[in-house]
């Protein structure tokens, strides 16, 4: 259940409404699922969160359903069902096959578990992963 009833168009204020709005024409729909409605107590946030989304998930250098893959794996690290159930069904709808995201679900699950030992184990990071400063290479 969610901490705040999710409001509906006619509850919302018109700031709210008009994000909803953008939402919809932006997504070819007449729905607006719930993550935004329980956003619209806050227009201001609301407003802010889709156009932040609205750049990131736009073509860009990275492939439409790599965007989603990496949100999908994000989602399943902080534990989101929300978000992994939203951003399964972007990938399927973005043409994520059943077995890319079993591959998926099986570099998550790879990715804790060498995460969860480098970290206990303090590993240091080799000198070669490293950019001549100092920082992370690219």
């Amino acid at each position: 259940m969610a901490v705040l009833p999710l409001l509906s168009d006619d509850d919302a204020s018109p700031d709210a409404r008009a994000t909803f709005d953008a939402i919809r024409a932006a997504r070819g729909t007449d729905y607006v699922n719930n993550f935004w409605r329980a956003l619209a107590y806050d227009p201001a946030l609301l407003a802010a969160t889709w156009d932040r989304l609205s750049q990131v998930m736009a073509p860009g250098a990275l492939d439409p359903l790599v965007k989603e893959l990496v949100y999908l794996a994000v989602s399943v690290a902080n534990g989101c069902d929300y978000c992994i159930h939203s951003h399964t069904a972007a990938a399927q709808a973005k043409g994520m096959t059943e077995a890319q995201h079993a591959e998926l679900l099986a570099v998550i699950a790879m990715a804790s578990q060498t995460n969860a030992l480098a970290t206990a184990l303090s590993v240091p990071v080799d000198a070669r992963f490293r950019a001549p400063d100092g920082g992370a290479s690219i």
